[in-house]
């Protein structure tokens, strides 16, 4: 069977994040949301999503196939129920599609098709802090997930390890004189990462391949660092999905951060308010701040943004894409894509000036900076000049 994961309803609410992917490339526990589809159907998907990311990322349609809603997480019951799809039958959760098998082109008229009801749980990314705030529980299903019938390496006596049979460590990582707490919830060592001296770690953690965390890093459970990346300081239940570095002191709280963002030494991101309120987020929906309902939250913050040192966040910050953030004082709370300023106030990051940065960050990695990826850029560049207005 071919199987499609498309963004579904709540693509809007996944914003900034999903200017630059589809929501099925959305990292939450220790993979992507595609790699636990993967993993649960034994079997590759493509995406359907906006039109201006479809070059990246293709759709492959063939003459049977199963559509599944990417904001909705595998689980064996669901996935169990999906294999068994018919021609004209969905899965709907409530009034909302979960998957459903179509033939090429069809068009989709759901008073034609025969409904299943899902009435089980269901784990759902459908907001911006669902992917921080429901990360430890993620960690746990896809440590469960990925390390069965699995051999861990072995983990040296020079660390401190409470718990060693809820940690796994993969090929090539290197880690000593590191405290690793695995009593609350697995911890998880991907390959190459390196874990320097003087690290404490509390799972549920993940940190995934070639993540570097650097000496003397505090690491609270609920926290995945995604690959590539470099973490320092202070972390709490926090997702940072691939190529992002926090290298320095500072803090970092029920956060996440997107791919290419950097934080200046000594970052701070205020996750609680001083009247202990619940905290609201900006939402590109409703052009608004919405109710999060958490006590909790820290900072969004799109991909291939920066900040400078000793920056500091209020609760419940959103920064878009490609934004540049320095000097003193607190930002406002909602940073439109390709800002540059703060407090004092914001320009436009021109995109020419955008593309070389990023030209230059991506190069460090030895990866290119292609043209697909300067086209999604452009287009959210144009999308996104409405919040800009104002600026010089």
């Amino acid at each position: 069977m071919n199987y499609i994961l498309f963004d579904g309803a709540s693509r809007n609410a996944l914003l900034p994040f999903t200017y630059t992917r589809p929501v099925a490339e959305i990292r939450i526990g220790i993979v992507t949301i595609r790699e636990k589809w993967e993993k649960y159907l034994g079997s590759t998907t493509s995406t359907i999503t906006e039109d201006y990311l479809s070059e990246k990322f293709p759709m492959v349609e063939l003459e049977e196939n199963v559509m599944i809603n990417a904001s909705y997480l595998p689980s064996k019951d669901l996935v169990s129920m999906i294999e068994k799809l018919e021609f004209n039958q969905a899965i709907f959760y409530k009034d909302e599609p979960i998957a459903f098998f179509v033939k090429e082109n069809q068009e989709i008229n759901f008073d034609d098709f025969y409904i299943i009801e899902y009435t089980s749980e269901v784990f759902t990314v459908k907001n911006t802090w669902d992917i921080f705030s429901k990360n430890e529980q993620a960690i746990k299903n896809d440590f469960e997930l990925f390390t069965q019938g699995r051999k861990s390496q072995a983990i040296s006596k020079n660390n401190n390890v409470i718990a060693a049979e809820n940690i796994f460590i993969e090929e090539g990582a290197i880690l000593e004189f590191v405290t690793l707490n695995a009593s609350k919830g697995p911890i998880y060592i991907g390959k190459d990462v390196e874990i320097m001296e003087g690290s404490l770690i509390r799972g549920p953690f993940a940190s995934c391949e070639g993540a570097t965390i650097k000496m003397g890093t505090k690491i609270y459970g609920g926290t995945t660092i995604g690959p590539y990346s470099k973490v320092g300081g202070e972390v709490t239940n926090s997702v940072i999905f691939g190529y992002s570095n926090k290298g320095h002191d500072g803090y970092i709280g029920n956060s996440v951060l997107g791919e290419w963002c950097n934080l200046g030494a000594d970052t701070n991101t205020s996750n609680l308010k001083n009247n202990y309120a619940p905290v609201r987020l900006w939402s590109y929906e409703t052009e608004g701040f919405a109710k999060t309902g958490l006590q909790f939250c820290g900072l969004m913050m799109g991909d291939h943004s920066k900040c400078g040192i000793n920056t500091m966040f209020n609760t419940g910050t959103v920064v878009g894409v490609n934004a540049n953030i320095f000097g003193t004082g607190f930002p406002r709370n909602f940073i439109p894509s390709y800002s540059w300023g703060g407090n004092g106030g914001f320009t436009t990051f021109l995109t020419k000036k955008a593309f070389e940065v990023a030209k230059v960050v991506v190069s460090r990695r030895n990866l290119e900076f292609t043209e697909q990826d300067q086209k999604i850029l452009e287009y959210v560049f144009e999308e996104t000049k409405q919040w800009r207005k104002g600026y010089e």
